[in-house]
């Protein structure tokens, strides 16, 4: 298991894909969402140098999304942060990307990565993310569940 490290105010998308071209592209997909959003990634390559790949736009999160990937360590798996925006802006165009396979987890909650090792190397067998429910929403929860989302501007 390994804790994925982010501050509060940070969302995470961990995923895996499968060329050494991935990091361009996401890069490109995320960028193209436009506004304020700012973001890191990083790529964990699977054969060849086997480096961690890396851009952004904000050197920080960049630097979060490389500590997190080596932390990780699976082979052709993503890392990416995000800070002034949120998964559901750039969940699309993440998936559009030809040589992505999987999303694990897009989320602001504390995230645990389920890592199996083998002698060829370590895989993402899943995620942790959040913690469990403690119950069924109300008439009540509803209500506020429907107006959050209108406050944010995803419902109108």
């Amino acid at each position: 298991m390994v804790p994925v490290d982010k501050p509060d105010d940070v969302n995470v998308i961990i995923g895996q894909s499968h060329f050494i071209r991935t990091v361009e592209d996401l890069h490109e997909a995320l960028a193209g969402v436009g506004g304020p959003l700012r973001f890191g990634l990083a790529f964990c390559e699977a054969s060849g140098p086997r480096l961690v790949r890396r851009s952004g736009n904000d050197p920080e999160l960049t630097n979060l999304a490389v500590r997190n990937a080596l932390a990780i360590g699976a082979g052709h798996s993503f890392v990416i942060v995000l800070r002034d925006g949120f998964p559901v802006s750039v969940l699309n165009p993440i998936q559009a990307v030809p040589e992505v396979c999987t999303v694990f987890c897009a989320t602001a909650n504390p995230v645990d990565v389920l890592v199996a090792v083998t002698a060829r190397g370590r895989g993402i067998a899943g995620v942790i993310d959040g913690e469990p429910p403690l119950g069924v929403e109300t008439d009540d929860d509803i209500v506020a569940r429907r107006d959050l989302l209108r406050a944010i501007g995803y419902k109108l």
